[in-house]
């Protein structure tokens, strides 16, 4: 027995230094994709309009469709799901008859980057990958799909990928438009699936806990009254408990869902049996919109991240400029707080703490808004500002988050 264990032992070692130097050699010395995490107004927009012509709550089962999807879009997600989940950066190019995923990770151990390629190619079918490598070194097809099943399964996400792999009947790629045409048929178990990873059923029971708290600090208020943000946000925030930061979550969401309107039955059915909730104005220096923007960005930075919170801010704005009430860099200042507040929830839960311990006010949360420029028409916008990226826009951001920087808590 002795003699077994120490030839597995040795097994192992050279097992360990073959890998060790297998990830030696794939090492290069320069990363393949170089970029922000950021994520731009355009990709909210496309995402948007994606969602809209191909509402999954609008389609019949078996039902043929056809998708056109940017590949900025699908480039920026991949580097969004790179950049949160393996601290790496990530890209799509796209080819006349390809589709290539970039990827660049840095690992902390060694002095270099692993740099991965894996390509798709124009099939019928489920998509297969034509051709991988990590660096210099080309990597077997069949190996590349073995590897990403098995990170599949290990995520806890093979049942919803093979709903995918079902679904999906042919890609074609059109590069003169950078996008990617998906042809598939439309599986309802794909929507269940998808909420269920949105939102789990610990989630479920959490986001229902905040909901009733919710009703019941409304209930005693008379309808259409106003009620500042803070009076709101202290009570339901000041949860302790091992499950502070997820409970935490579920009520930012609450609130975010409560300002926006928004009905949380469409995404966890049961809702609709939940208690009804009074309809009052929240407001932030004494506005309603800057709580609906605060709250709205808090819950996107604390569920999705703040590239997207940020995205979504911007683009909502220039919409508003186009169609609506006129660009708002208040909004956008209020959108920007909430992203940071939400960023704090999540990850630096001590300054919250010292925050709710307090008796603080609106003043704590967003810096001065009312002197910022808003309701500007696309045109003037265009014309005293000239966009997002351009100078005059760039240092209109700047004095936001120079007036951020000055507030204690986001010191």
């Amino acid at each position: 027995m002795t003699r077994l264990l120490a030839a597995l032992a040795g097994m192992l070692l050279i097992a360990l230094l073959a890998a060790g130097g297998l990830l030696i050699t794939a090492l290069d010395s320069k990363p393949l994709v170089e970029r922000s995490e950021t994520i731009s107004p355009a990709a909210v927009a496309a995402a948007r309009w994606l969602l809209l012509t191909n509402d999954p709550r609008r389609l019949q089962a078996g039902e043929a469709r056809r998708a056109a999807i940017p590949a900025t879009l699908i480039d920026e997600g991949i580097n969004y799901v790179a950049s949160r989940n393996l601290h790496g950066r990530g890209a799509l190019a796209l080819t006349e008859d390809s589709a290539e995923i970039r990827l660049t990770l840095r690992p902390p151990v060694f002095n270099g980057y692993i740099n991965l390629r894996a390509s798709l190619r124009e099939a019928s079918g489920e998509p297969h990958i034509a051709s991988a490598a990590i660096g210099a070194l080309a990597l077997p097809p069949w190996l590349a799909e073995l590897a990403l099943r098995n990170a599949i399964r290990l995520a806890g996400f093979e049942r919803e990928w093979q709903l995918a792999n079902k679904a999906v009947r042919a890609l074609d790629f059109d590069p003169a438009h950078q996008r990617i045409i998906v042809s598939y048929v439309w599986e309802p178990a794909l929507l269940d699936r998808a909420r269920n990873i949105a939102v789990n059923p610990q989630d479920v029971a959490r986001i229902r806990s905040a909901h009733e708290s919710l009703a019941a600090l409304l209930d005693h208020k008379a309808p259409g009254s106003r009620l500042p943000l803070v009076e709101v946000l202290t009570p339901m925030l000041s949860i302790g408990g091992d499950d502070q930061r997820e409970n935490r979550r579920a009520a930012i969401l609450t609130v975010a869902a409560y300002l926006s309107e928004k009905n949380l039955a469409h995404v966890i059915p049961e809702a609709h049996s939940w208690p009804r909730l009074r309809p009052l104005l929240l407001t932030l220096q004494g506005r309603g919109d800057s709580a609906q923007h605060f709250a709205v960005s808090a819950a996107l930075a604390a569920w999705a991240g703040e590239p997207i919170a940020d995205a979504i801010g911007v683009y909502k704005e220039l919409l508003d400029a186009r169609h609506g009430s006129g660009f708002s860099f208040a909004d956008l200042a209020a959108d920007r707080a909430g992203t940071r507040f939400g960023e704090l929830l999540t990850s630096q839960p001590g300054r919250l703490d010292h925050l709710l311990s307090s008796d603080f006010a609106d003043s704590a949360l967003v810096p001065i808004l009312n002197d910022l420029p808003e309701s500007m028409s696309e045109r003037e916008f265009r014309r005293r500002f000239g966009g997002p990226g351009t100078a005059g826009y760039q240092k209109m951001n700047d004095e936001i988050e120079r007036r951020l920087n000055a507030l204690p808590l986001y010191q």
